[in-house]
């Protein structure tokens, strides 16, 4: 990969890379925009097929976390964090945690680190032993667990689909399929079952399932079976992203799509105009899934209480204003990126007037 000119095309800032043989760290940090602020956005440990595959995957995070800042009105730029594994569901060490944390650390509050797949609560503390710039902690840093908040922009995300649809705002009867049933999916999951959705929803593991089942009584698809074709009202993916491409749109049945994940789209212009001729109405992830940053973001903002919950309520709006607009633009996405970036241009302007 040509690093240099992949940044220059997505407008990165700036890609730091670090390894520890100590502790055994492989990580990189990447800032895509700072205009509106320091970058909070959270730190991934996966274990990718070659260091190229982290790359792109790092470089696509921070510049969808731009936009979600942006969208959601904080004064925050756009950043994430991937450590790299050796090995599928190695282990995280406090030693590597604390690692990493000396890593944030170097780049002095430019980066705000946070949680991500395969990063908990414990793995921030750990971090946050080393720098002061890291959420989603409890005794160390601070924040805990934001998963709700992710869930509940979804969820009212969901809502602004069926607003635009012209379809009443009330989930009694409607069908979600969720895919990932995870620490987001499962939130989401109970959000729609209580209030009278019906859920099929599908995980890699049996025991996340078995947890669904149980506890919210919802659908499990069998092993042959395809929940991207299946008859749907929504369908939200909480799994990790770049699951919908021009196979499964083709043979989508569902009528909105609206989740957790994020850049769910493998090719967000090829397959937000694919979506948008088929008639399938999209909530742009870094919309619709905007309220764990809310939460974190808002805190080390000073935001109170009140505050945040006002900002993930109003993803609802914002969907809904984005979808509004759609019909301007190629897709969903393009009007997304667009009303992010309008934001942004705004904050450039006014620091540029200072």
């Amino acid at each position: 990969m040509k690093l240099l000119q992949e940044m220059t095309v997505m407008g990165h800032e700036r890609v730091v890379f670090h390894q520890d043989p100590e502790s055994g760290l492989r990580a990189i940090i990447a800032i895509h925009d700072t205009t509106l602020g320091d970058a909070l956005g959270g730190t991934r440990r996966w274990c990718y097929a070659s260091e190229d595959e982290a790359i792109l995957d790092v470089l696509r995070l921070s510049e969808g976390m731009t936009y979600k800042a942006a969208a959601a009105d904080l004064a925050m730029g756009g950043a994430k964090s991937v450590i790299l594994l050796d090995s599928p569901g190695q282990e995280a060490t406090e030693a590597q945690a604390r690692s990493m944390g000396r890593f944030v650390e170097t780049l002095k509050g430019n980066y705000i680190a946070a949680e991500d797949v395969g990063v908990n609560e414990q793995f921030c503390d750990w971090m946050g032993h080393e720098t002061d710039y890291v959420m989603g902690g409890i005794n160390v840093s601070r924040g805990g667990d934001p998963s709700p908040f992710t869930s509940l922009g979804a969820f009212n995300g969901m809502k602004a689909c069926l607003a635009h649809a012209g379809r009443p705002v009330d989930f009694a009867g409607l069908t979600v399929g969720i895919q990932g049933l995870g620490m987001t999916g499962y939130k989401l999951a109970k959000l729609v079952v209580e209030h009278g959705g019906l859920v099929i929803g599908t995980d890699v593991n049996p025991q996340t399932i078995q947890r669904a089942v149980d506890e919210l009584d919802i659908k499990v698809i069998g092993d042959d079976e395809d929940l991207f074709s299946k008859e749907l009202d929504i369908l939200a993916p909480c799994a990790l992203g770049g699951v919908l491409g021009p196979e499964q749109i083709s043979g989508m049945k569902a009528r909105m799509i609206c989740g957790t994940s994020n850049n769910v789209l493998v090719d967000p212009d090829r397959d937000g105009q694919m979506l948008k001729e088929r008639g399938i109405i999209y909530a742009p992830d870094f919309i619709a899934n905007a309220g764990g940053l809310i939460r974190l973001a808002g805190l080390y903002l000073g935001l109170t209480e009140d505050e945040i919950d006002r900002k993930v309520g109003r993803i609802e709006d914002t969907t809904r204003e984005v979808l509004e607009d759609t019909r301007n633009y190629a897709s969903a996405y393009e009007a997304a990126v667009s009303y992010a970036r309008r934001r942004i241009e705004a904050g450039r302007t006014t620091t540029a007037g200072v």
